[in-house]
């Protein structure tokens, strides 16, 4: 066995770095169209705030999902918690773990989701960032 890499090895490497310079160009038209898209919408009245009942009902909407969100990871935490205990093998410990671990992140994003929804839509003048506020608590 040989230490040097294969022709198909450096192949591969050039086509993951083609990908993602693709993904990357791709990825920077977007957010550069997505400013420019919202530009109309700036300029005209907010429609959404001036409906009477609409703003309130997005405010809750989101503080009900994420309550409910944070009420699943802890009861997720619970019962992986409770499944480690009456687990024997390392394998099965160790994807309770990496279970808890998922569910944490998902409940980290969705407690920064709203409030820096709020902040990005006030910056870039969507029609929620002024009269919603997204803050879950």
């Amino acid at each position: 066995m040989s230490d040097s890499h294969s022709p198909t090895d450096a192949r591969s490497a050039d086509q993951q770095r083609l990908s993602r310079s693709i993904l990357r160009h791709v990825a920077i038209g977007s957010v550069l169209f997505a400013l420019v898209a919202v530009q109309p919408v700036a300029a005209q009245d907010s429609v959404v705030c001036s409906a009477e009942k609409l703003p309130g009902m997005v405010e809750g909407f989101f503080q009900i999902t994420t309550t409910l969100g944070f009420i699943g990871l802890a009861v997720i935490w619970q019962a992986d918690s409770l499944a480690e205990i009456f687990t024997a093998s390392p394998e099965q410990k160790k994807r309770l773990k990496v279970h808890k671990r998922a569910a944490l992140k998902s409940a980290l994003i969705l407690a920064v989701l709203g409030p820096l929804y709020t902040v990005v839509a006030s910056i870039m003048g969507l029609p929620l960032g002024d009269c919603v506020n997204l803050t879950p608590w």
